[in-house]
């Protein structure tokens, strides 16, 4: 692998239990989250996924996109992070809007 592996996607600096993803509202730029992949069981974040299924069909080549702003994002990832942390086995199943303004 030459050069040209940065720009496929270098996931050497992803730890691992984790993944990268891109979230950006398509008036914004992207910014790229390292998220630990137990997101990918959570409601909110699942939430998220469909509606990253919606604006860009199942079959996304490369990194994950979420279409959402990102100070909302950062919004969810936190009510995520204080869920995992305080009810590690016990979700609440919040639905917050990051989508469609």
């Amino acid at each position: 692998m030459g050069s040209g592996e940065r720009s496929q996607g270098n996931f050497k600096d992803v730890p691992k239990g984790c993944l990268a993803i891109k979230v950006g509202h398509e008036s914004e730029e992207k910014q790229r989250f390292i998220v630990p992949v137990m997101y990918l069981n959570h409601p909110l974040f699942i939430q998220l996924l469909k509606e990253a299924e919606e604006e860009y069909g199942f079959d996304q080549k490369g990194t994950i996109t979420i279409p959402c702003h990102v100070e909302q994002f950062r919004y969810v990832q936190a009510l995520i992070d204080q869920e995992t942390s305080f009810h590690h086995h016990h979700y609440h199943h919040l639905y917050v809007p990051c989508f469609r303004v």
